[in-house]
């Protein structure tokens, strides 16, 4: 059993930054890839980043790409979205999620746990 925890959202500018931490509980957390998904009012939750067990291989959705950064530092049981030139269109609930599948793992079903999400907010 993992269980994720996300912090870091808020209200930022267009053209700001933000950094979202996910800590997770439990001791196997090297044995999972952790992605980053998001949900805005009315949509589907969509694939943003993931990042690999041990960090060597990243995947990002094309509409963030050049601008969100994923990292994870295993000792510590964290991994991080660092988004940078926010839009507005990047207003969302963002969640952190595990995911014991092989490989980078893009869709909601490949993922085991979720954290409770927080909210992002980018004001034009």
């Amino acid at each position: 059993q993992v269980q994720l925890v996300e912090s870091g959202g808020g209200l930022v500018q267009a053209g700001g930054s933000l950094r979202l931490s996910c800590a997770a509980s439990g001791r196997t957390f090297s044995t999972y890839a952790m992605g980053w998904f998001r949900q805005a009012p009315g949509k589907e939750r969509e694939f943003v980043g993931v990042i690999s067990r041990y960090g060597a291989s990243k995947n990002y959705a094309d509409s963030v790409k050049g601008r969100f950064t994923i990292s994870r530092v295993n000792a510590k049981n964290l991994v991080y979205l660092q988004m940078n030139s926010l839009k507005p269109e990047d207003t969302a609930v963002y969640y952190c999620a595990a995911s014991s599948y092989e490989g980078l793992s893009q869709t909601v079903p490949r993922y085991d746990y979720w954290g409770q999400g927080t909210q992002v907010t980018v004001s034009s």
